[in-house]
């Protein structure tokens, strides 16, 4: 069985610069990640220096991520179908996302034209063979009024897959989104690790007193986002579930949102989380 690599996610605009830090640190994997637009990010030119700066260290850029809207702007959908068509370039098998939004419309209303563009971007993924990952964060939106993304929760899932049944279209799992809902991520993990093709390592803390006095409704103090090691998940279970259905690929740390190991922490708090997820995986 192949063991689950440990990354981390690194922003566009400092994937060059922050790429001999990560490999010295020890991470196995990277994604590069874009939020909304890539604006005149060069993948080729970008692909090449970063070939020279890994060298012989086997890490390994397993994903692009570019979370945007693909619904609502063309722009934004041109620059997924340049992730897609150019992923290769940097070794990189999936490339994740939102799966978009219009403004108005349910969740429901929405599937129609999810269906019609996501067929066209799955025939690209087809094409170049790599896999399309829905990152399941709920952006502040709900299921009558969702923001960028409908692909947050299971039941969306379901129209979503059913209406684009393809191998080349996924999830790309973040627990934490999950708890913020309060879903049990484990018992979620059984249900769906079969469509999931990329994994994202943020935990979160629920503060159930919170929720008893005040509710949820996404609201912001009963969920506070962690690196993975300082929340409610159970990883070594998570990464277990994960290679026992197959799961084969990484699980890419998702760090800027930890209340401690944040700024001048924000490393501190990722090599915590790397050394953390490979003791988890190392105890199976």
């Amino acid at each position: 069985m192949n063991k689950i690599k440990i990354g981390t996610c690194v922003k566009g605009n400092e994937f060059l610069i922050k790429l001999p830090e990560i490999i010295e640190a020890g991470f196995e994997t990277v994604e590069l990640y874009f939020n909304d637009f890539l604006g005149d990010f060069d993948f080729k030119e970008t692909a090449k220096r970063a070939e020279e700066i890994i060298g012989d260290s086997h890490i390994k850029i397993s994903s692009i991520g570019l979370y945007c809207n693909p619904l609502l702007y063309e722009e934004r959908r041109k620059e997924l179908e340049y992730c897609i068509d150019n992923a290769h370039l940097f070794g990189a098998n999936t490339v994740g996302t939102f799966a978009g939004a219009v403004p108005g419309k349910s969740v429901d209303d929405t599937i129609p034209i999810f269906k019609k563009i996501f067929w066209e971007l799955v025939k690209r993924a087809e094409n170049a063979d790599v896999k399309i990952g829905i990152e399941n964060a709920h952006m502040y939106g709900h299921w009558y009024l969702p923001t960028c993304n409908i692909g947050f929760c299971p039941r969306a899932w379901e129209l979503m897959f059913h209406a684009v049944d393809s191998k080349y279209l996924g999830l790309e799992w973040e627990p934490s989104h999950q708890l913020e809902q309060l879903i049990d991520p484990m018992e979620q993990l059984k249900s769906w690790a079969w469509k999931i093709v990329h994994v994202h390592g943020k935990d979160a803390n629920i503060n159930q007193n919170y929720i008893r006095t005040y509710g949820s409704w996404f609201g912001e103090k009963y969920c506070v986002h962690r690196f993975p090691g300082l929340g409610d998940c159970n990883w070594q279970e998570i990464i277990r579930t994960l290679q026992s259905n197959g799961y084969s690929g990484d699980i890419c740390i998702e760090g800027f949102h930890d209340p401690v190991f944040n700024k001048e922490r924000e490393m501190e708090g990722q090599i915590n989380a790397l050394h953390y997820l490979k003791n988890c995986r190392e105890k199976l």
